[in-house]
């Protein structure tokens, strides 16, 4: 039995592919997992400090006492950030319960952190794991995760039935299990079709195991298979949904209009979408060209 004890699954850079986390998990053995904070430590530490029964907390209470949290122990952003949310949480349940009229942490906004630019493919080194695939699974799922950006554990779920290939689509089950549709490129038409072919198995499930009994891939054996083959071709962080990001960005940077894009890549809040998308510096540059001069 393995037991996470310092997990950050609250944060909401993991909103979006919450399950598949949860799934990737519960494939690796963990039963339990503890998340930092989300206990009454953080709570009884404010209250102490402010010294005030919680029905009597005001806003200047916790923005005083966030301010001088972080300046004595020189916390960061995200540590204040953190702070603000579990505490958040605690009086959003005083309001639901009617201990208090209304949250004090409403007009306490999101502390706004340093957003890291996370790395995307490059046209090359797509190019350089499709030519290196030993198998013709892994060459499809590669172009299968690269033209329709769907989620890993959207593409572990599909079958064989659902690949519509006169059309070049597929119904994924998304988030709160919301079909939807998404699409790939004649080039995946191809990989997937020569990968059916070979197969000698009569498993209904799209991905396989290479070996029998041919059991359905699941999301830690993609990521391995993905791990190993950009390990074996010195690339950095070879993961599914680094391809899913990709797409985002050559999207956007094509002009792929954002609402269009929250649609494929099956997004609640177009704001998510935007986190996904990142332009690419030298369009920046273009542009600033072309409209300023």
């Amino acid at each position: 039995m393995l037991i996470d004890t310092h997990s950050h699954l609250f944060l909401e850079e993991f909103s979006d592919d919450l399950p598949q986390v949860m799934e990737r998990a519960r494939q690796a053995g963990v039963s339990r997992i503890y998340m930092p904070n989300i206990d009454s430590t953080t709570i009884e530490s404010m209250l102490s400090t402010i010294a005030k029964k919680a029905s009597q907390i005001t806003t200047d209470d916790l923005r005083k006492y966030l301010t001088t949290y972080q300046t004595q122990r020189r916390s960061s952003k995200v540590t204040i950030d953190n702070i603000r949310r579990i505490l958040s949480s605690f009086f959003s349940w005083l309001e639901d319960e009617d201990f208090i009229l209304k949250s004090p942490v409403r007009r306490i906004h999101k502390v706004k952190t340093a957003k890291l630019v996370k790395d995307t493919y490059t046209d090359e080194a797509l190019e350089l794991m499709r030519d290196s695939c030993t198998t013709t699974r892994d060459l499809a799922i590669i172009d299968l995760l690269a033209s329709s950006g769907m989620r890993v554990g959207e593409m572990v779920m599909l079958n064989r039935e659902d690949i519509d290939f006169n059309e070049r689509e597929c119904v994924v089950i998304g988030k709160g299990n919301k079909e939807r549709l998404v699409y790939f490129d004649a080039r995946t038409k191809i990989h997937l079709q020569n990968y059916l072919n070979s197969r000698k198995d009569d498993n209904p499930a799209l991905f396989v195991s290479l070996q029998f009994p041919y059991n359905r891939m699941n999301i830690g054996g993609i990521e391995v298979r993905l791990r190993q083959l950009g390990k074996r071709l010195g690339l950095n962080k070879v993961h599914p949904h680094k391809f899913r990001r990709t797409l985002a960005t050559m999207a956007i940077d094509k002009g792929m209009p954002i609402e269009q894009l929250q649609q494929l890549l099956g997004h609640r809040r177009i704001d998510t979408t935007l986190q996904y998308a990142m332009v690419k510096q030298s369009n920046v540059k273009i542009a600033h060209r072309k409209y300023i001069g």
